[in-house]
C-alpha cells in the first residue's frame, strides 16, 4: 500500500531533481505557519473564474491567479473582479506560449506584452517550460513561481478521487496548481469544493503569493 501511495504521489508532486535544476524559482514557501498557497492558471474566464471566486469566498480563502494577457484583454471586468476580491495576480505570458519553443527575445516580448495588462512581479511559465537563459533574464524583474503540488485538473481522464487524495497530502508552504480554464473545469468543479473544505477543516489559511 505504501509503494502504491508513493507511486500515486509522484504524479502530483514535483520531483526534487527538477527543483534542483531551477533553484532560483519558488517551488514552495518557507514558513512555520499553517499556510498553503492556491494558484489558478490560464484565466480569466467569464464563467469559470467567477465560480472559482465564489468557492474561495465560502472559505475565506485567497489565491493567486496567473493570467494570460490575451484573456485579460478579452475579459477585463473578470480580471478586475479578481483584484477587487483581494486576490493576487501574476503574468502567464500574452498567449500561453512554451518557452522551449521560442527564442529568448520572443519569449520576453510575450511577457512584456502581458505586463501592460497584468501589473505584477510574479511570473509562472506556461507548462512550467522555460529555458535557463530565459529564466536568468526574467529574474531581473520577476519572481518566478512554480509549484509543489499539481492537481492535474487539466486531464479529462483524471481519477478525481485519486487527485483529491493526493491533494490532501499537503504541508505548510505548499503551492498548489489548479486551472480556471474550460479544459479543466469538469474536473475542477469536483476537486475544488472538496479540497477547500478539507484544507479549512484542517485549519490551514489560504493566502496570496507575494
Amino acid at each position: 500500500m505504501k509503494a502504491y501511495s508513493a507511486k500515486i504521489m509522484f504524479k502530483y508532486t514535483i520531483p526534487r531533481v527538477l527543483i534542483s535544476l531551477f533553484p532560483s524559482c519558488t517551488w514552495k514557501v518557507k514558513t512555520w505557519d499553517k499556510v498553503i498557497y492556491l494558484t489558478f492558471d490560464d484565466g480569466p474566464h467569464p464563467e469559470i473564474t467567477p465560480w472559482v471566486l465564489s468557492e474561495l469566498q465560502k472559505h475565506n480563502a485567497k489565491a493567486t491567479f496567473f493570467c494570460v494577457g490575451d484573456n485579460v484583454q478579452k475579459f477585463p471586468a473578470v480580471y478586475e473582479e479578481i483584484l477587487s476580491a483581494q486576490h493576487a495576480t501574476g503574468n502567464h505570458t500574452m498567449h500561453h506560449v512554451k518557452g522551449w519553443q521560442l527564442s529568448d527575445s520572443q519569449y520576453l516580448n510575450e511577457i512584456n506584452k502581458a505586463s501592460g495588462l497584468i501589473q505584477s512581479k510574479l511570473f509562472r511559465p506556461p507548462y512550467g517550460r522555460i529555458k535557463l537563459s530565459q529564466l536568468k533574464k526574467l529574474r531581473l524583474n520577476y519572481k518566478v513561481i512554480m509549484w509543489s503540488k499539481l492537481s492535474r485538473d487539466y486531464d479529462a481522464n483524471l481519477n478525481i478521487l485519486e487527485s483529491i487524495s493526493a491533494m490532501k497530502q499537503i504541508n505548510s508552504g505548499d503551492i498548489i496548481v489548479f486551472h480556471d480554464s474550460e479544459k479543466a473545469f469538469p474536473q475542477l468543479k469536483q476537486l475544488l469544493p472538496a479540497l477547500l473544505a478539507h484544507y479549512s477543516n484542517l485549519g490551514f489559511r489560504m493566502e496570496v503569493l507575494t
